[in-house]
């Protein structure tokens, strides 16, 4: 665990040109540090004295690797943490806790509904998805991984917004025109936020041809040990199907999220997942 107050790395000498790199890397370590978890991100300030540098230097860091989607800034704390491209390379080498138990319960949900379904994370505005497991069905939603889509307008999407509330979608959206998605897409944040509440209290989310014409998609968000959303799980599939066994799909997208949840130590989530 990284000392408090102590540069990480001690007294390492490196070359000018490598200053940024491990500066970076000095940042990234920090954000993932028990610390971070624990506190659910931490601002410039704590960053900088961690890694024992000055606080321009770091903001200015911090700004690059949110930009490039390895840190992530919470638009109400101003608080950073992990970003959603450390998911992604999880993802890819398979290293991530919540990836490696995902897999397995994402093929179980396709067993269950015969449909695509997806793990995804929000970056900013727009959802990535970094895991999908595809059915055999002639007819089926396309795999996604590691393509971006408008938050305002999909299942996983507005389930990752949950906690928002409308000052906070305010933020998020401030200054950016909203997506124009499907026929039935919200046009507007208060639109949007109607649903979002809506939602919520059913603690599920249904997008009924908002992302575009044809396609139904559920989705329910992923909670760690804070309670905090991590992810959302969705099922996403042609209306026409879809369409006759939405309760039953929902089900199924809300016990796979609560078995997520429960992996991350969400307690609550316990008495929903499935024995």
């Amino acid at each position: 665990m990284v000392a408090r107050g102590a540069p990480i790395g001690g007294p390492v000498r490196v070359p000018s040109e490598h200053q940024g790199l491990q500066r970076g890397l000095e940042i990234l370590s920090v954000l993932g540090s028990q610390e971070t978890v624990e506190r659910g991100g931490l601002g410039v300030v704590r960053i900088a004295h961690l890694v024992g540098r000055e606080k321009t230097q770091v903001s200015r860091s911090l700004k690059t690797l949110a930009a490039a989607g390895y840190a992530e800034r919470d638009p109400e704390t101003l608080a950073y943490s992990l970003g959603w491209r450390i998911f992604a390379l999880s993802a890819a080498g398979r290293n991530s806790r919540l990836l490696r138990a995902a897999e397995p319960v994402l093929g179980e949900l396709v067993s269950r509904t015969g449909e695509t379904a997806h793990l995804s994370v929000l970056d900013d505005r727009e959802v990535v998805t970094v895991l999908s497991e595809l059915p055999s069905a002639s007819v089926r939603a396309s795999g996604w991984q590691g393509r971006r889509v408008p938050a305002e307008c999909t299942s996983s999407g507005r389930a990752l917004l949950f906690d928002h509330s409308s000052a906070a979608l305010e933020r998020r959206f401030s200054g950016h025109e909203m997506s124009r998605g499907g026929p039935n897409a919200a046009r507007s944040l208060a639109e949007l936020h109607q649903r979002i509440v809506r939602d919520r209290a059913r603690g599920i989310a249904v997008s009924d041809e908002e992302f575009e014409v044809g396609l139904v998609a559920v989705a329910a968000p992923v909670r760690d040990a804070r309670g905090h959303i991590v992810a959302a799980v969705n099922v996403s599939a042609p209306k026409f199907r879809l369409d006759r066994q939405l309760e039953a799909t929902a089900r199924h997208v809300l016990a796979a999220a609560a078995t997520l949840s429960s992996t991350l130590g969400n307690i609550p989530a316990l008495a929903v997942a499935p024995a």
